[in-house]
């Protein structure tokens, strides 16, 4: 039997529903207080939620202590029993989306709701390495088409032997930032090798980044600070190489940043591929300079801090993909790198939050 005094006492109150009642004042007042009425309303959506998950709560709560009292009674034991056992998992079951709602708030994000850039870049493992940059991009790529978002290479540098020694690509579609802001950091793989006479498992990995798309409004950029080149493109060879100067590289003189794009034939589609990685870049290095001067540990885990850690492993032998944040795993290998990645996601950026949530307070 639950311990029910815990969830009386939490939800004795229902300070959300008077939140609700305020903020349904303030709309009707928006258009002569001239309050934001988008935020306003995002506001009004996320307490009247939870305000009415409390209400059912608190109802449950109440229903199950009237079972409790029928449980001395013979002729009314089992239906008492049933009755528990069903308002125990209304109960439990609503805790547990108010605290998601609540932990989803505590770590919304301006950004959430953007289009992203994807970084990967091959590490310590050579061929393997860019092989396994390439499975990585992939599952982003399979996973992005599975949610109608659209996927376009900015950048990349491919190796004879198929793989990436690097690609970066814009994800455009909506909350594409939200669901893959976790993925940055070192990932790794354990596998045989094709090339692999001996059958030995071989080690390698990769470094995935996902910055917010930045617009101008973000990240000003002045003319005088940029130093634009253009060169013919360069890869792996044959006819996917570009035969005029159309490739795009630019230089942000103030910071050192360089970035490139050399995907399409046309120079001037080239240079706005480039330039929208350059905000992205320059975006995130303001936002982590930010949280930094703020000793912000959630913005600051979800920036370049976490760039270096390693946080995945694929381990191909025992068909086993481990997050070693969370300590969880999953054992569907090739499905996950196929991209069938939305239960990682959303596990990954529950537990996340929890533990950082726990650490920071």
């Amino acid at each position: 039997m639950m311990n029910i005094e815990n969830y009386t006492k939490k939800y004795e109150d229902n300070p959300e529903l008077e939140k609700q009642h305020e903020l349904e004042k303030r709309m009707a007042n928006a258009h002569q207080t001239g309050e934001d009425m988008s935020k306003l309303s995002e506001e009004l959506s996320y307490y009247s939620t939870v305000a009415t998950k409390v209400t059912q709560i608190q109802k449950a709560i109440s229903e199950y202590e009237e079972a409790k009292e029928l449980l001395n009674d013979d002729e009314m034991k089992d239906l008492a029993q049933t009755e528990l056992k069903k308002n125990e998992q209304i109960i439990t079951e609503l805790d547990e989306e108010i605290t998601a709602l609540k932990i989803d708030r505590e770590f919304a994000d301006e950004d959430d709701m953007k289009s992203a850039v994807l970084e990967i870049r091959a590490g310590a493992g050579g061929d393997e390495a860019a092989l396994f940059a390439a499975d990585l991009f992939r599952m982003y790529k399979n996973y992005s088409l599975s949610k109608g978002w659209n996927i376009s290479i900015i950048d990349y540098n491919l190796t004879e032997g198929g793989g990436y020694k690097e690609v970066i690509a814009q994800i455009n579609g909506k909350g594409v930032y939200k669901e893959l802001k976790y993925e940055s950091g070192v990932h790794r793989v354990q596998r045989v090798p094709v090339t692999e006479s001996s059958g030995r498992i071989h080690t390698s990995t990769a470094s995935v980044a996902i910055l917010p798309e930045a617009k101008n409004v973000d990240i000003e950029i002045k003319p005088e600070d940029l130093e634009i080149e253009v060169m013919r493109a360069s890869g792996a060879g044959g006819q996917c190489v570009n035969k005029t100067d159309s490739a795009v590289r630019i230089t942000h003189l103030p910071t050192g940043i360089t970035v490139s794009c050399q995907e399409t034939k046309h120079q001037a589609q080239n240079k706005e591929k480039a330039m929208q990685l350059l905000r992205a870049r320059l975006y995130e290095k303001k936002k982590a300079e930010q949280a930094e001067k703020r000793s912000d540990l959630r913005s600051s885990q979800i920036g370049t801090a976490m760039r270096a850690e390693k946080i995945r492993t694929y381990n191909f032998p025992q068909n086993r993909v481990t997050d070693h944040r969370i300590k969880e795993s999953w054992h569907n290998l090739e499905d996950i790198l196929n991209g069938d990645i939305k239960e990682l996601l959303e596990e990954t950026r529950k537990l996340i939050q929890i533990k950082t949530l726990k650490e920071s307070n």
